[in-house]
């Protein structure tokens, strides 16, 4: 069945969309405006958004770094009257892809240790945990460390 959504880069005209969602999908830890206006012209970054006839549905911000084959998924959100229509999975593939393209071989990302449902989806599609961060979130709250080697590359331990 084919998504009622499509996956496509962020533009500028987003950027009010974006910023809402980020205020809807988290209690703390928010990009602001500024980030958001630096990530979108940034090559160092990618910002891709998931729409559809009603607007923005989800996003996924990734970073890069100069000389290093290791992507950061540095946030992931979905809003949440779009939850249920597997848009998170189809951002994370859509990262993944846009990543490999840029010659990375992983993945990594941080995720609340109370967040059980991004958890169950990261493990069902891959990523393994590797380490963790005490009080890393604005809060306080514990992340875990995850990494997902990419498809068509060697095999490497996660070095945390």
């Amino acid at each position: 069945m084919p998504a009622d959504f499509q996956i496509r880069h962020a533009v500028a005209a987003d950027l009010p969309a974006l910023v809402a969602l980020e205020r809807r999908a988290f209690t703390t830890d928010h990009l602001s405006p500024r980030q958001y206006r630096h990530h979108l012209s940034n090559p160092r970054a990618l910002v891709l958004a998931a729409v559809d006839r009603t607007g923005l549905l989800g996003k996924a911000v990734v970073l890069f770094r100069k000389g290093s084959d290791i992507a950061r998924l540095y946030s992931i959100a979905v809003d949440d009257a779009a939850r249920g229509r597997g848009i998170a999975k189809a951002l994370l593939r859509a990262v993944e892809r846009d990543v490999r393209g840029r010659g990375c071989t992983r993945l990594r990302l941080e995720v609340n240790q109370a967040n059980p449902a991004a958890i169950a989806l990261y493990e069902k599609i891959g990523y393994r945990r590797f380490g963790a961060y005490a009080g890393f979130y604005e809060d306080g709250t514990d992340a875990w460390r995850y990494e997902k080697l990419l498809a068509g590359t060697k095999a490497t331990r996660p070095r945390p």
